[in-house]
């Protein structure tokens, strides 16, 4: 295990992103405001946010070998994300189509992954080293759900701390729950696994320990503007929203949490402190447009933190 070092595995695409009064009916045009076309993927966003935290923080993913490729390579570039990847020419780099809500910054996405919706076990096997070495690994489930399960397997044994962003929503492949010491949904991921409502803390405490329950060594229920719920067998914690200023857009702040909790836990943090460092990433990240762009440097994350 390489003390602070994360490895996540997921998507890459490009967001395009329409702002507008409201989403269009079926068969409506509307006019839009803006739109603004960068960098996303979940996976993706939480290895920027990852690496802008002071993380070492290598991604696992393919590409095609278009444009967006050439955006995905620059992104992590920028950010000092280290890629692990393949290049295929037989097939595109993925893209998400977002509507933005003028009026609330609440966002609809849907995701096309391209060529990175063909990543399979053998890509897994290739990266065994880089993912067993680990301090902290991460994927969601974006990619097909054999390749994640094949790489929390690896990083268990490889003695990392196995983080699973239940994103999108599905149905999880029996035994995934048991290999992730966490798990962190949001709100409608926790209802959609536990079959609860969740809505308020109390609610959010009662799905966390259905998912413990369920085979999760730790649950984390992201809440939105009510902050983060961390459970374990040993403690509940409710971490409340730790505002940096107005939101101006709330796409990729689930992914600025995931990368910043990441990256508190590979340096060697508690969890419940892992968790308000990722509570401020996110703090930060709602209050500038878009996804990886917005992520914050661990400079700004400790100053917010330092604000109390």
């Amino acid at each position: 295990m390489t003390r602070n070092r994360v490895v996540i595995l997921g998507v890459f695409v490009a967001d395009t992103a329409y702002r507008a009064e409201r989403a269009p009916r079926m068969g409506e045009t509307i006019m839009g405001q803006s739109f603004a076309l960068g960098p996303g993927g979940k996976g993706s966003n939480q290895a920027v946010a990852a690496a802008r935290a002071g993380a070492e923080t290598h991604f696992i993913t393919r590409l095609g070998r278009d444009t967006f490729a050439d955006m995905a390579l620059k992104t992590w570039a920028d950010a000092g994300v280290i890629p692990a990847v393949t290049q295929h020419a037989d097939s595109y780099t993925g893209a998400a189509y977002i509507f933005v809500e003028a009026a609330t910054g609440n966002n609809a996405i849907i995701v096309c992954p391209g060529v990175a919706g063909t990543i399979n076990e053998t890509d897994i096997e290739a990266q065994a080293d880089l993912i067993g070495g680990a301090a902290v690994f991460v994927t969601q489930l974006e990619q097909p759900l054999p390749a994640a399960m094949r790489a929390l397997q690896i990083a268990r044994a490889g003695g990392a701390v196995t983080v699973l962003n239940p994103a999108p929503a599905t149905t999880l492949p029996d035994g995934m729950l048991a290999l992730c010491d966490v798990v962190t949904p949001n709100e409608s991921e926790a209802e959609a696994l536990t079959g609860l409502p969740v809505t308020t803390v109390e609610q959010a405490i009662t799905a966390a320990r259905v998912l413990c329950a369920m085979g999760a060594g730790a649950a984390i229920i992201t809440l939105g503007d009510k902050g983060a719920l961390y459970h374990d067998a040993m403690q509940t914690v409710h971490v409340p929203v730790i505002s940096a200023g107005p939101v101006a857009e709330t796409t990729g702040a689930g992914d600025a949490f995931n990368g910043g909790f990441a990256a508190a836990l590979a340096g060697g943090a508690d969890r419940v402190s892992a968790v308000r460092f990722g509570c401020a990433t996110a703090g930060i990240s709602v209050t500038r447009p878009g996804t990886a762009p917005s992520m914050p440097t661990r400079a700004e994350i400790d100053a917010l933190l330092a604000r109390g």
